[in-house]
C-alpha cells in the first residue's frame, strides 16, 4: 500500500491499517536485527526527537521575534513587524523544505523519512511561533498582557491575586491557568500585584508551544504529513492568544480521545499490565486537560459516551470485558482524583452560575458553523454575518469541507477517529441547538456558540481523514488493477522479500515520496499566511469593537515604576489593579453585548438597562471627539506659528 507518509507512531508490536491507525489484524512483529538497527530508527528516540524540534522551533523563533523593534501602535510600524516575522519565518523554514525536497529526489528511504518527520515537527511548531512573535511585536515595549485588565484577563489577574492569598479556587472556572500564573509571578516577579506580568509571559509561551500540542497529539494516532494537515490549520484557526490555553485543551482532547477508545476496542489483544499503565496515564492525562480548560468536555461528553458504548468490546467473551471494565475503570478513576476539586466546585455552585452573556454569535443564524466572531465583532451585525454563500447561503470553501467529509464517512469509517470525531460532532450538534433551543426560555446562553469551534474542528478532522482514505484506498485500487499480471509475484519470489514486490509497483514509492514533499511545502505555506493572518487582528488599535483594543490596553498601563509604556499613544496611564477575585452579582436577563439601548426591545425583548449607550449617546462621543482632536490641531498651529 502506498501512502504519504510511511511511518505511525502507535502501540507497540502493533501492524498498521492502511487508515493510518492501529489495525487488531495484526500482533506483535519481532526482527533478529532489530537490536542492530540505528538509532534514528527506534520508534522511542524518533518521538522523542520530534518534540523536542517541534518545541524547539517554536520557541525559538518566539525568541528571535524579539529582536523585531518597532512601534507597535503606529500601522507602519505594524506592517514592518509583520514583514520582519514573515522573513525570519522564510529563513528558518525554506532550508527545511529544501532539504525535505532534496532528500524526496536524491535521498535513501530511510533518511528521506527522517528528515520528513523532523521537518514537519519544526513546521508545526514555526507555525504556532509565528503567532507568538506577533504577540511579542504587538507588545513590545509592556509589560502587561493582552487585553491589559480588562474582560477575561482582568479576571485571570484577580484569580491569579486570590491564589496568592491562600483564597482557594474562584467559582467554578478551571483552576489550573491562574494557579500556574499565581506560581510565576511569585518566582518572576515577587508576587502580588506582578499577575499581569506573568500573564503576558504565559499568553506568549501557550501560544507558542500549542503547534507542537498539536502535531505529537494527532502523532499518537496518524503519519507526520497527516498529523501535520490537521494540527497545523487547527491551532492557526482555533488559536485565542488571549486565552491560549482554552483551545490547546480541545485541539488535544479529541486525538486522545480516539487513541483512549482505540485502546478499549484492542483491550482483548492487550495485557493486563498495559491497561492499567494506558488507563492510568490517560486518566492522569484528561484530569489535569479537565483543570486546565472543562469547557470542552461538555461538548464532547455526548458523543464519547456514544461511542464509548459502540466500541465497548462487547461481544468478545467474558475476559475480555473484564479487562476492557478495568481499563475504564482506571482511567476515570485516576481523572476522577486528579480533576477533583474543581469537580466538587461544579457540584456545589454550577446551578448559580448561569450564562447570560450575548454577543454577535448569539444574534447570528444558529446553523452556521464555519466562522466565529468575537465580541469583537466590529461593524458586523446579525444582518451582515455570516456572510451569504453561493449555493443556499454557503460558500465554496464549505462545499468542499462537507465534500471532503462526506469522503472520510464513505470511505474511512473503519478509521476509529473517524467515527469518534462523527460522534462528538453529533452530540455536540445536538447540544446546541437543545441549549440555543431553550435560550429565551431559561434567559440563559450557557457558551452554546463555543460549540462553532469543536463542531468545526470535527469537520475539519473528518475532511483530512477521507482525502486519506481517498489516497491510500485509490492507490491500492490502482495497483490491483494496472499491475502486470503476475509481475509483483515473480519479482516477490525472485528477490524472496516483500521489497521485491514493490519494483512492480505502477505508482513508484519515490514518486510518492516526492509528492508527499510537496504537499508539505503547501501546508507550510499555509501556516505562514494564516499566521500572519492571525497576528494581524491583535495589532494594536484604539477601536473598541476590533481585536486589536487588547494589545492597545496593554500599552496604557502603567509600568512598575509609575512610568507609561515606551509607546504608549497616552501621556498618563492607568494605574496596576492588585483586587482579588470576588464573583459578581447574578443578573435574572440576558446581557445583550455590542447592541444599541435602541434596538434592546427588538434583539432582546426589553428595555434596555441604563449603563447602554444609545445611538445619541454615540454620536454625542463622536461629535465631541472630533471637536477635541480639531481644538488640538489648531493649538498645534498656533504654536508653530508663535
Amino acid at each position: 500500500m502506498t501512502h504519504l507518509a510511511p511511518e505511525v507512531v502507535g502501540s507497540s508490536g502493533t501492524a498498521h491499517s492502511r487508515t493510518g491507525t492501529g489495525t487488531p489484524d495484526a500482533g506483535a512483529v519481532s526482527s533478529p536485527s532489530a537490536a542492530r538497527r540505528p538509532w534514528t530508527s527506534r520508534r522511542r528516540v524518533l518521538a522523542v526527537a520530534e518534540g523536542v524540534v517541534s518545541i524547539t522551533a517554536a520557541l525559538g523563533y518566539m525568541l528571535l521575534s524579539r529582536r523585531i523593534d518597532v512601534n507597535p501602535i503606529v500601522r507602519l510600524g505594524q506592517v514592518s513587524g509583520l514583514a520582519t516575522l514573515q522573513l525570519y519565518a522564510a529563513v528558518i523554514g525554506l532550508p527545511l523544505l529544501g532539504l525535505l525536497l532534496y532528500t524526496a529526489h536524491r535521498g535513501s528511504v530511510r533518511r528521506h523519512q527522517l528528515v520528513k518527520r523532523l521537518v514537519c515537527a519544526a513546521l508545526a511548531g514555526l507555525a504556532t511561533g509565528v503567532i507568538a512573535g506577533g504577540i511579542v511585536v504587538a507588545l513590545n515595549g509592556t509589560p502587561h498582557p493582552l487585553g491589559g485588565q480588562e474582560g477575561d484577563p482582568g479576571v485571570l489577574i484577580d484569580m491569579a491575586n486570590s491564589f496568592l492569598h491562600h483564597e482557594g479556587m474562584s467559582g467554578i472556572y478551571p483552576p489550573a491557568f491562574p494557579a500556574l500564573m499565581a506560581l510565576w509571578a511569585k518566582i518572576r516577579y515577587n508576587g502580588r500585584g506582578e499577575t499581569g506580568f506573568a500573564l503576558h509571559d504565559l499568553q506568549i509561551f501557550f501560544t507558542a508551544v500549542a503547534g507542537p500540542m498539536a502535531y505529537l497529539a494527532w502523532r499518537i494516532l496518524l503519519r507526520p504529513f497527516w498529523a501535520l494537515l490537521i494540527a497545523v490549520p487547527a491551532a492557526v484557526l482555533f488559536l485565542d492568544p488571549i486565552r491560549p490555553y482554552s483551545h490547546i485543551v480541545m485541539i488535544v482532547l479529541l486525538p486522545l480521545l480516539g487513541y483512549w477508545l482505540r485502546e478499549m476496542r484492542l483491550a482483548g489483544r492487550r495485557g493486563t499490565r498495559h491497561l492499567l499503565v494506558r488507563g492510568l496515564v490517560l486518566g492522569l492525562t484528561f484530569g489535569a486537560l479537565f483543570l486546565w480548560y472543562s469547557g470542552w468536555y461538555i461538548w464532547a461528553a455526548p458523543g464519547a459516551l456514544v461511542a464509548a458504548l459502540c466500541f465497548f468490546p462487547w461481544r468478545q467473551g467474558a475476559a475480555t470485558v473484564k479487562k476492557a471494565a478495568l481499563y475504564i475503570g482506571v482511567t476515570l478513576l485516576s481523572a476522577g482524583i486528579v480533576g477533583a476539586p474543581l469537580l466538587y466546585q461544579m457540584v456545589r455552585l454550577g446551578a448559580d452560575n448561569p450564562d447570560r452573556y450575548a454577543f454577535l454569535a448569539v444574534y447570528a443564524d444558529p446553523g452556521y458553523v464555519l466562522g466565529w466572531v468575537s465580541d469583537r465583532s466590529g461593524t458586523l451585525t446579525y444582518q451582515t454575518w455570516p456572510v451569504a454563500g453561493e449555493m443556499a447561503g454557503q460558500s465554496g470553501f464549505a462545499l468542499l469541507l462537507l465534500f471532503a467529509v462526506g469522503l472520510g464517512l464513505g470511505l474511512g469509517m473503519r478509521n476509529i477517529m473517524v467515527r469518534t470525531a462523527a460522534a462528538v460532532l453529533a452530540g455536540a450538534w445536538l447540544a446546541r441547538f437543545w441549549f440555543a433551543g431553550h435560550m429565551a426560555q431559561d434567559r440563559a446562553i450557557q457558551l452554546y456558540p463555543r460549540t462553532t469551534w469543536i463542531i468545526m474542528y470535527c469537520l475539519m478532522i473528518l475532511a483530512v481523514l477521507g482525502m486519506m482514505a481517498v489516497v491510500n484506498r485509490g492507490t491500492g485500487w490502482i495497483e490491483r488493477t494496472l499491475r502486470p499480471g503476475g509481475a509483483g509475484a515473480a519479482s516477490a519470489s525472485a528477490s524472496g522479500s516483500a521489497s521485491g514486490a514493490g519494483l512492480a509497483r505502477v505508482v513508484p514509492a519515490r514518486v510518492v515520496r516526492q509528492l508527499a514533499a510537496g504537499m508539505v511545502c503547501v501546508v507550510a505555506l499555509f501556516g505562514a499566511m494564516g499566521a500572519s493572518w492571525s497576528v494581524n487582528r491583535y495589532m494594536p488599535s484604539s477601536d473598541v469593537d476590533s481585536m486589536g483594543i487588547d494589545a492597545y490596553r496593554a500599552h496604557v498601563i502603567k509600568q512598575r515604576d509609575g512610568s507609561c509604556p515606551r509607546f504608549s499613544p497616552r501621556a498618563t496611564c492607568w494605574d496596576i489593579e492588585k483586587d482579588d477575585w470576588k464573583p459578581g452579582p447574578i443578573q435574572n436577563f440576558i446581557w445583550c453585548a455590542g447592541i444599541v439601548a435602541d434596538d434592546w426591545p427588538t434583539v432582546c425583548g426589553m428595555e434596555a438597562p441604563k449603563r447602554v449607550r444609545s445611538r445619541a449617546d454615540i454620536e454625542r462621543d463622536a461629535e465631541a471627539d472630533r471637536k477635541a482632536r480639531q481644538e488640538a490641531a489648531q493649538k498645534e498651529k498656533d504654536a508653530q506659528k508663535r
